[in-house]
């Protein structure tokens, strides 16, 4: 990724790390900040999934879940918020999932720590609002990532998950600029394709419904 932005022409600095790791990651922020002089745009999108049956999950999966997923994305918002809420402010970019409204069967780690990212999300779209940062939750279906590569848990399900993925025929390079076009006019909520948008807003709106529907939904777009 850091060689594509070299050849168009940007400066970049990468460096491997841990989300999990509060202080590690405060220090990279720092050094960035003073190097470059401030930071303007955070995108946080590291995550990992488990799938299969509630009950033969194990805490320690959940753990791993969680503390990747929220935690990961708690401990890079706190980082970049030092400097944004004291300076100039900033844009916030935190990558959830469509998954955190469509919460369906045999994800429920993922699911739950998706949903927790968006809590999280317009938390601080109203705590920090006043100093100038902007914090925009994307919530996208899905396409094409490497997700499955380090998911846990049942094949089967892994299987139809990589089906999905394979099939979406969505790249994750237009999802990139669908979501930095989205922040850029001050949209708080990004859910793309638009298709899942149906999806969002009848589960704020018929909530009960919603969870009949569901499975229904998911099989059809399965089947496509």
């Amino acid at each position: 990724m850091a060689s594509s932005f070299i050849r168009d022409g940007a400066r970049v600095a990468a460096v491997a790390g841990d989300v999990r790791d509060a202080a590690a990651i405060d220090a990279l922020v720092d050094s960035a900040v003073a190097t470059l002089g401030g930071i303007d745009l955070a995108i946080h999108c590291a995550g990992v999934a488990l799938a299969g049956p509630f009950h033969a999950s194990t805490a320690e999966e959940w753990q791993w879940v969680f503390d990747i997923n929220l935690h990961g994305v708690a401990n890079a918002c706190r980082a970049v918020i030092r400097h944004m809420a004291r300076g100039n402010g900033g844009v916030i970019i935190n990558i959830a999932s469509i998954a955190g409204i469509t919460t369906s069967a045999n994800m429920a780690a993922y699911n739950a720590s998706k949903a927790a990212v968006i809590a999280l999300s317009e938390s601080l779209m109203q705590e920090y609002l006043r100093h100038g940062v902007q914090v925009t939750v994307a919530m996208p279906g899905f396409f094409r990532t490497r997700l499955i590569e380090s998911a846990r848990g049942h094949d089967r399900t892994l299987q139809a998950a990589a089906k999905l993925i394979e099939n979406s025929g969505i790249a994750a390079e237009d999802v990139a600029e669908q979501m930095l076009f989205a922040a850029g006019r001050g949209r708080t909520h990004f859910v793309y394709p638009p298709s899942y948008r149906t999806y969002w807003r009848l589960k704020r709106l018929m909530p009960q419904l919603f969870q009949k529907l569901l499975p229904r939904l998911l099989q059809r777009r399965q089947q496509r």
